[in-house]
């Protein structure tokens, strides 16, 4: 088996994502995504990994990876990490396919059948562009704009006020876990150097409707997106413990890791950290520190699913759970997915149901499934899942290739 053409997809529906195929001549045929920045990491793709990716057996995983992943940042999640990410998954779904198993039995098998997922808060108008595709099943835009269904969670509790409302709904789905970020709008106004009492108070309404709404029956996972200076991320986080959340996200900058440190130290709710980190080296400088107690890892940006298996060992051996980002795309969901079933120390899979129940659809013949407040893996060898037939003949879609 060899690769003969790799593809990458881009479309302005949905303008931060790409997509990576990689066909071979035993007709299989690899999927990838990552997310941000898709016109340079399509370039590195077409420019660094064709030249040395066609022409060779995909099944040679690891050398593959050690090859490619030479020239990822220690850090950021920059086009190169970016584009060995999606290499890396779609050539993991090659090798599924190839022996017929899904990509958590090629990882040694799964430790459990379901993972417990939690409900990122945002809307259907995330990542999706208004002009959709003919024939999507909703209207959406950039940002907070149309919209059309039934979990349009981010203006529910964001702009009307009604973060109760969608508790209960999550949980009517068995749901018991949510995130929400209501300090965000503050920290433009100083640049996250300071955040007054007011603002505070503010911010806490949502924590507060739904602890009187539902009581503990939800957790709700504070999301800071790395806006806030280290005094401001403490100030709002001892605001923050009568609620008891079950982790602070990306309090500050992950660019000191002693800074994230001495945040840890002031609170007893876990730091969760980061998404925007990728390699081992970055979570293993975290972990020595002791600055992190849940390890937040998005198999799209941090190298892929070699990678992510590295960190969630390494996370292991520091007694940290692990716990899959996805706000992006469905194949980064659904590669988390199989992550979460092959590891043990996986904590929970983050999700967004006005995406896996809406446009994730116009995407994927396969989602991963969720019942109960769980989510397992397609059964399918590999990922489980293909684009959808017609999906790289849509108007909208540009398709770039590199073949032999």
């Amino acid at each position: 088996m060899k690769i003969t053409r790799i593809e990458t997809l881009e479309t302005p529906t949905y303008p931060n994502l790409l997509w990576v195929q990689l066909h071979t001549d035993d007709g299989l045929t690899g999927l990838g995504e990552t997310f941000s920045g898709p016109a340079p990491v399509a370039a590195y793709v077409h420019q660094t990994v064709a030249p040395y990716l066609l022409g060779k057996d995909p099944r040679a995983v690891e050398r593959h990876y050690q090859a490619l992943s030479g020239g990822m940042a220690h850090r950021a999640m920059g086009a190169e990490a970016r584009g060995v990410s999606a290499i890396d998954i779609a050539l993991w779904d090659l090798f599924g396919q190839s022996v017929g198993l899904p990509i958590y039995a090629c990882l040694g098998g799964p430790v459990r059948e379901r993972i417990r997922i939690y409900n990122t808060c945002a809307g259907y108008g995330y990542n999706v562009h208004k002009s959709r595709a003919p024939g999507g099943a909703f209207s959406a835009s950039w940002g907070l704009g149309e919209h059309e269904g039934p979990y349009e969670d981010l203006i529910a509790w964001q702009e009307q006020g009604r973060a109760a409302d969608v508790a209960r709904s999550l949980l009517e789905m068995g749901i018991t876990a949510m995130k929400i970020w209501p300090f965000d709008q503050f920290a433009d106004e100083t640049g996250g150097q300071h955040i007054t009492l007011a603002q505070i108070e503010e911010g806490l309404k949502p924590f507060r409707q739904i602890r009187e709404a539902v009581g503990l029956q939800m957790e709700i996972a504070v999301e800071l997106h790395s806006r806030w200076n280290l005094q401001s991320a403490i100030r709002i986080a001892e605001a923050l413990e009568e609620v008891k959340p079950p982790w602070y996200e990306d309090p500050i900058r992950m660019d000191n890791a002693d800074a994230l440190a001495e945040f840890a130290r002031s609170t007893r709710v876990p730091v969760t950290a980061s998404e925007t980190l990728t390699t081992r080296y970055a979570f293993r400088e975290l972990l020595e520190r002791r600055a992190v107690g849940i390890v937040m890892l998005d198999p799209g940006w941090v190298g892929g699913l070699s990678e992510a298996r590295r960190i969630a060992a390494l996370a292991e051996a520091y007694h940290r759970p692990v716990a899959p980002h996805d706000c992006t795309g469905p194949v980064v969901y659904t590669a988390g997915a199989h992550l979460c079933l092959a590891t043990p120390n996986a904590m929970i899979q983050e999700g967004v149901r006005a995406y896996y129940h809406g446009w994730y659809r116009d995407v994927l013949t396969e989602l991963p499934a969720v019942a109960d407040g769980f989510v397992a893996a397609p059964p399918g060898p590999g990922l489980g899942t293909r684009l959808l037939p017609d999906f790289a003949a849509r108007p909208d879609v540009a398709v770039r290739a590199s073949a032999l």
